[in-house]
């Protein structure tokens, strides 16, 4: 699996990998190292700076509350009022101290325990102080009875306790102290495991980096230059499996190309070796066919030229009929173009015969309508004329024979009306005909049009097929020349193919250095028919 990784890494890629894993690790190194020096550090500092520098100041101010207490018994025993205000103003001074160094230790410590044991030395010291204002101001007032009562009851059992705080919060504070050291002792020993560690770790992995990058790249090229090797003694019979995108993985990829590419060149020469000595063999036996047919080919070309000679005045015959009938449906196609012209005016004509008789026939309509008017008018004058009686009499032989005449015309254009719809009829069927007529001319125009163009086209053919028939004859006359070349050339290629003939043998010895795949499959192959056939031969004589 760690091979296939790296074989899809470049070397260079693969180099920088290695080298940036080890540096990074001798970084981490450097890292841890510094973290831990820093820890140390810190530790020291704190161990010499605070603890120690407090052990110091506690020591000293246990010091100062001795003092204090021997110049307080000194001052309870003398009886000198001076030496006692001596004492004190000599003991504000030692307190000022105590209190200063009182501040240095409350402002640097940080352990609790020794906070909290600070916190009872502070109310110890109050009670201290208390008790000490009170013992110096009994004395320097004089007053020995309550000095003394002072001394013994608050001022001795106080002070011990003071003494005794001190001494537990030196304890604590050197305890405190022991403890850092035997930190930084220990923060130092397992520093020191842990650099160790992360040599040994960065050592073991450069050495595992180096050797998977060193194999990755001395076994593929040791197997390729195995199979350079083969390929030199004429083996193209490996297989090379290629697995990676590096630099090894492509001279690999290109060698197994040149093996696959040299095996189907070997495969090929030797196939186009047989094929060139069963070619030249062919040639030689051909050549004499060649020659025959050579001769009978020039006996076939004399006939065909006199059989185109014939062919050529037919078809300049047949070129002059086709210009012949291109003519004569030209003048068929003017004559139905004209044809089709007359018909037209004709459809024409018709046309208008056919709106002249709708018009009369509507003129009769109207004449119908004037004579039923004119019948009712005189109908109505009859009548008025009956009512006017003798008088009247007159008007009413008028007004009859206005209706006698009115009735006539009206008979009149009924028979007008009659025929004008039969002429109508027959106008219209006249027109339709003269229609069908004009689409049969005009469909009569395009059939002409059509066979003008087929006959102009049958000329061009003509003409194209006079100039090609020249042409074959031109070309038959160089086939005849290139047929006695080739009666020439039948020689020379017959000893073309004995020289190829024996080159094909030299080639194909030259080539038999080489063993393919092919040809150990047919080893194989060969191997286990013998085989089978030796067992086919025992079991015969078995039977026997």
């Amino acid at each position: 699996m760690t091979r296939l990784i790296m074989n899809r890494i470049s070397i260079g890629a693969r180099l920088a990998i290695g080298f940036s894993i080890v540096l990074f690790l001798l970084l981490l190194e450097t890292f841890v190292s510094g973290l831990r020096y820093s820890t140390a550090r810190d530790v020291a500092d704190d161990l010499i700076n605070t603890n120690v520098k407090n052990q110091r100041n506690i020591a000293e101010w246990s010091k100062y509350i001795e003092l204090n207490s021997a110049m307080i018994e000194t001052a309870f025993v003398s009886p000198d009022p001076n030496v006692t205000r001596a004492i004190a103003d000599r003991m504000k001074a030692v307190s000022a101290r105590s209190t200063t160094l009182q501040k240095e230790i409350e402002a640097s410590v940080t352990h609790p325990g020794v906070r909290a044991q600070l916190t009872v030395v502070g109310q110890e010291r109050k009670k201290y102080l208390a008790a000490r204002s009170a013992l110096f101001e009994a004395k320097i007032a004089g007053d020995s009875l309550t000095a003394t009562d002072i001394y013994t009851q608050q001022m001795v059992p106080r002070s011990a306790s003071f003494l005794e705080a001190m001494k537990k919060l030196l304890s604590l504070q050197i305890a405190v102290a022991d403890n850092a050291a035997k930190e930084l002792l220990d923060g130092y020993a397992r520093t020191k495991v842990l650099l160790y560690a992360f040599g040994v770790a960065a050592l073991f992995v450069g050495c595992l980096i180096a050797w998977s990058i060193t194999r990755s790249i001395t076994v593929p090229i040791s197997h390729a230059a195995s199979v350079a090797e083969r390929v030199a003694s004429g083996d193209l019979t490996s297989q090379i499996v290629v697995s990676g995108r590096d630099e090894t993985s492509k001279l690999l990829s290109a060698l197994a190309g040149m093996n696959a590419s040299l095996s189907n060149v070997v495969t090929q020469v030797r196939a186009g070796t047989a094929t060139i000595a069963t070619a030249s063999r062919e040639i030689a036996s051909g050549n004499q066919d060649l020659a025959s047919r050579t001769e009978q080919q020039a006996g076939v070309l004399e006939e065909t030229s006199s059989a185109m000679e014939d062919l050529t005045a037919k078809v300049v015959e047949n070129s002059t009929n086709s210009h012949i009938a291109d003519e004569l449906a030209r003048e068929a196609a003017s004559v139905a173009l004209e044809g089709g012209q007359v018909v037209a005016e004709v459809i024409s004509t018709m046309g208008s015969i056919n709106q002249s008789s709708r018009k009369i026939s509507e003129i009769t309509k109207v004449i119908d309508g004037i004579a039923f008017q004119t019948n009712i008018l005189a109908l109505n004058a009859s009548v008025e004329a009956a009512r006017a009686g003798e008088q009247g009499r007159g008007f009413a032989v008028v007004a009859s024979e206005v209706r006698g005449l009115a009735q006539r015309a009206a008979t009149a254009a009924k028979e007008i009306k009659v025929l004008i719809d039969e002429s109508v009829v027959d106008v219209e069927r006249g027109s339709d005909q003269a229609n069908r007529a004009g689409e049969t001319m005009r469909t009569i125009v395009g059939s002409v049009e059509r066979v003008t163009r087929i006959m102009a086209e049958i000329a061009l053919a003509s003409d194209e097929q006079r100039t090609g028939i020249e042409q074959v004859n031109r070309a038959i006359s160089d086939i005849d020349r290139a047929t006695q070349q080739n009666a020439a050339l039948v020689e020379e290629a017959a000893a073309a193919a004995e020289s190829m003939q024996g080159q094909a043998v030299e080639l194909t010895e030259l080539v038999s250095t080489f063993v393919t795949a092919a040809d150990s499959a047919l080893k194989n192959e060969g191997a286990s028919l013998s085989h089978s056939a030796k067992k086919r031969i025992a079991l015969q004589f078995d039977n026997l």
